[in-house]
């Protein structure tokens, strides 16, 4: 044994002596500012001026409001990195609504370390964007304007430490991660379980993108734990210069009771189709559907008197403009359409919800 914790001293002081003798890039200081201000028109005209429970973008109906705001400073050297974003606005409210005081205003807090000097490896720990979806809640990097049933009902944030590698020809993409659960800062009250994570992307070209990113976790406390085992797929693809393709598919089971074999299952496909005008203008249209039979994450239709749990069908149509590299204005028209009326409407319920929604945005 001790020859063994001889070895491994030597060992890691020779690494630490090598990345210190190596060959860095200059450190770089970078800022961000991002603002996406908005008005959305619903057609089932909620009193309270709120879409469905299952939206947390562009969430406020018939109001000029802002849905975020963020800024965000980078630093990235050779050896560590680190990122610090902070945001306000009608998303960071809604999607955020579980977490303590003014961590809903924290988009990221993360730092990084190098492990190796010849591979890309690296091990980051703090909060970070997702790991699972093509989206985020940055619109303006986004083919449509507001989020998939997909995107609002997966993780947008995740808490934790990741270890990930790129290879030297950047074409592979592997990440695994343990997280402090499924979108959350904190822990929820009695779950000491960890929960897991992982990512593979591959792109063999520019015209192409594979992704394929994992959860395994417990999101109740440890005394009715029930394990979630979920699954996102996607594929970018550029047949032309003016043409894009995404096709996404997430499916997982949750556990129906503490130690069961049996499971509850949610699944949900899309695709999106994206054609450039030009250089100004961009037109995308959106298909989706989400099955949620048993309420696990979209819980609105268990209680109401439904008898096939959230199954919704939706399609978008988006017109984009880009005003400059600085400044967008972008329109969408979206439509839902349920298989029970789980929506409501002057005070009934009723299967469809249509609404749309402008945004001008600004970054820098």
């Amino acid at each position: 044994m001790k020859n063994f914790l001889t070895t491994l001293v030597t060992a890691f002081i020779a690494t630490t002596s090598l990345a210190q003798d190596s060959t860095s890039a200059k450190p770089h200081l970078s800022w961000s500012v991002f603002a996406d201000v908005y008005y959305s028109y619903d057609f089932n005209q909620p009193a309270n001026h709120e879409k469905a429970s299952f939206l947390y973008n562009h969430k406020r109906h018939n109001e000029v409001n802002l849905n975020l705001a963020l800024a965000q400073v980078s630093y990235q050297s050779n050896k560590v990195r680190g990122n610090i974003g902070l945001q306000v606005g009608t998303y960071p409210e809604y999607n955020y609504a579980a977490e303590q005081g003014l961590l809903k205003n924290v988009y990221q807090a993360n730092i990084g370390v190098r492990l190796s000097t010849r591979n890309n490896l690296w091990i980051d720990a703090g909060i970070f964007p997702s790991h699972i979806g093509y989206e985020s809640a940055v619109s303006k990097d986004d083919w449509t304007l507001t989020r998939s049933l997909m995107a609002e009902n997966s993780p947008y944030y995740e808490t934790g430490a990741k270890l990930s590698y790129t290879s030297p020809d950047e074409k592979w993409f592997i990440s695994g991660m343990v997280l402090n659960g499924w979108q959350r800062i904190r822990r929820i009250d009695g779950n000491n379980t960890p929960a897991f994570g992982t990512q593979i992307t591959y792109t063999p070209n520019e015209k192409a993108t594979f992704n394929w990113s994992t959860f395994v976790g417990n999101e109740y406390p440890d005394s009715i734990k029930k394990w979630r085992y979920f699954n996102n797929l996607y594929a970018i693809l550029k047949p032309s210069e003016k043409f894009e393709i995404i096709v996404g598919f997430d499916i997982g089971v949750e556990q129906k009771a503490k130690g069961s074999s049996e499971m509850n299952t949610w699944y949900t496909p899309n695709i999106v189709l994206r054609y450039s005008l030009n250089d100004g203008w961009a037109i995308a249209a959106r298909g989706e559907y989400y099955s949620d039979e048993n309420g696990v994450i979209i819980p609105i239709a268990i209680g109401t008197g439904t008898t096939n749990g959230f199954q919704t069908f939706g399609g978008s149509l988006n017109v984009d403009r880009k005003i400059d590299d600085n400044f967008w204005w972008r329109t969408e028209l979206r439509t839902l359409h349920s298989k029970d009326a789980i929506f409501i409407k002057e005070g009934n319920s009723v299967k469809g919800n249509t609404f749309i929604t402008t945004s001008f945005a600004i970054a820098f």
